[in-house]
């Protein structure tokens, strides 16, 4: 775990990725809120690639949780049978489905308490929902990030939950709609977990990390 940077550094590590990206997208392919939740509970333990494949069909017939229950279990079980966990995952959509019809009228509660109530869905992707679609400062931290905050300095914890802390308090304001994002797509395509790409990394000379694969 390297040492916390200070707030200029890590100004300066966020004004080179905004530079580089100033809308960061997250790349799981949704239509609404409704199916942007599905599609980030899906993603647990798979790749987005992975999820977006399977989940194009399945969204074009059922992009409500009503229509979800239609297609029923055994439906969305055989549209996401590529992604991991498959079977688990159809069960919890199906359970989501009806609560979001029974109890919020069809329509996706926007606080972490009540998305966290659904089956399926953790703070993880309770913060990535309300990030994504209602635009708030929630930190979804996941594998990358993890690594990168620790890896870095920009977020160092020795769990999820305290990276999460670290990133809501060390990153500047003005940053933090868009850090998540930020910090997700470098791991995915720069510090990835086995060879970093460091000889052409954007903050690779603000980096606390020692082991750099230049």
């Amino acid at each position: 775990m390297a040492k916390q940077l200070d707030y200029h550094t890590i100004r300066e590590i966020f004004s080179r990725f905004q530079a580089a990206e100033p809308e960061p997208k997250g790349e799981l392919e949704h239509v609404n809120v409704y199916t942007l939740v599905v599609a980030v509970a899906l993603s647990a333990q798979a790749t987005d690639a992975g999820v977006n494949k399977a989940t194009r069909a399945l969204f074009k017939i059922a992009d409500s949780p009503q229509k979800m229950l239609d297609l029923g279990e055994e439906g969305v079980t055989e549209h996401i049978k590529t992604i991991g966990l498959f079977r688990q995952k159809a069960k919890n959509v199906i359970k989501l489905s009806r609560i979001l019809v029974e109890d919020y009228d069809g329509k996706v509660p926007n606080s972490r308490a009540a998305l966290q109530s659904l089956p399926g869905v953790g703070r993880k992707t309770a913060n990535v929902v309300l990030n994504m679609w209602w635009h708030q400062p929630a930190q979804a931290v996941d594998t990358h990030i993890f690594r990168v905050g620790n890896r870095s300095g920009i977020a160092p914890g020795k769990d999820v939950d305290a990276v999460e802390r670290a990133v809501e308090d060390n990153i500047p304001a003005d940053f933090q709609l868009h850090a998540h994002h930020w910090l997700i797509l470098h791991g995915r395509y720069h510090c990835k977990a086995r060879k970093p790409l460091c000889g052409t990394c954007l903050i690779r000379d603000l980096c606390m990390f020692e082991d750099k694969n230049l």
